[in-house]
């Protein structure tokens, strides 16, 4: 009967069990050591991750996003405020929002925040997300400080300063720098992933050199929340160091594509050449890369994250499916059970 069903998976183009991705590895996670990083839909929906869980995500790199709450699940704000900055995104107004949803329960304690750290990384070149926009996204932290004096302990550091477009800096140079073309990777001799690692993790013992753990395909799927959509890949991956394969405890960080920048449209390039993987070695951090996917119904013909809604109207709250999958995959990670 198995080798029925084998054959018959083989003739409808199906993979074999042996190709099909596995669950994820089950390592010793250090939970005070868990961050979110994404870049343009990514970093909106690490801001969503962080302010919906802050008991989990204890640091957050939003690179070409804006501000938690700004979309207010109407796609017409998304592509005017919070992109084109016009007006500019009331952070204040934000910051008070989420704390009436905190204090519902819609959201996590926003006290859990005392010691997060917050890196918003944005380009001045930027011609997609406006500049204001990306003040914004440290501007609503701040915010959340002024209004709450046991914030203060929160480091927030806004670098907007560097000449570069819609896309994640890396190391090498190039002619891309102040371009935003697939797959988003600029060649700008600056190291965005290095200094990611070192606002949210502390100064590195050592240089980063060749990554040398490996890249696992899993099986995205597994992780739905009583088998809701999420509207996810079925495959995503995982970047896993040597030591957190050899069973020391771990940190690690969840790392958000763009639009238009999931596996199905760039391949792997921002999965292996965002320049994680390397720091990833250095700071004993396993690096999740889940990947969306495009669909018409909801409309997301980009393959984008939510932030304005397509999922449902709980979207950026802890009842979201996105977010719910993101915490669910970390509990297969080995991440203690999180309520």
């Amino acid at each position: 009967m198995r080798r029925l069903l084998l054959a018959f998976a083989l003739l409808a183009g199906g993979a074999s069990a042996a190709d099909a991705p596995a669950a994820l590895p089950s390592l010793k996670i250090d939970a005070s050591r868990v961050t979110v990083a994404g870049l343009s839909s990514g970093a909106y929906m690490a801001t969503q991750a962080q302010v919906a869980y802050p008991d989990v995500f204890h640091g957050a790199a939003l690179v070409a996003g804006g501000p938690y709450g700004c979309a207010r699940g109407k796609l017409d704000v998304a592509l005017g405020s919070c992109m084109k900055g016009t007006p500019v995104p009331d952070v204040a107004a934000l910051a008070a929002q989420a704390q009436s949803r905190a204090a519902k329960g819609e959201i996590g304690p926003l006290s859990r925040l005392a010691s997060a750290k917050i890196y918003a990384l944005h380009g001045a070149q930027d011609a997609l997300v406006a500049p204001a926009v990306g003040h914004a996204s440290a501007g609503f932290y701040d915010a959340l400080k002024k209004a709450d004096p046991s914030l203060a302990g929160m480091s927030v550091i806004d670098d907007g300063d560097r000449a570069f477009a819609h896309n994640l800096p890396i190391a090498a140079k190039g002619d891309d720098c102040g371009k935003s073309v697939s797959p988003f990777l600029g060649h700008c001799g600056f190291d965005a992933a290095g200094e990611i690692f070192a606002k949210l993790y502390g100064k590195p013992s050592r240089d980063a050199s060749t990554a040398r753990g490996e890249v696992r395909a899993f099986d995205q799927d597994a992780y739905r929340k009583d088998g809701k959509d999420a509207f996810l890949a079925s495959t995503g991956y995982v970047y896993l160091p040597p030591d957190c394969l050899a069973g020391k405890p771990c940190g690690v960080m969840v790392a958000l594509h763009g639009c238009k920048q999931n596996a199905d449209l760039v391949g792997k390039a921002f999965v292996e050449d965002a320049g994680l993987n390397r720091w990833a070695d250095v700071y004993d951090v396993a690096v999740l890369y889940p990947q969306t996917r495009a669909v018409f119904a909801p409309l997301n013909p980009q393959a984008c994250w939510d932030w304005w809604g397509y999922s449902g109207e709980n979207y950026d709250t802890r009842a979201g499916v996105q977010l719910r999958w993101l915490v669910d995959a970390l509990r297969g990670l080995g991440l203690p059970a999180v309520k």
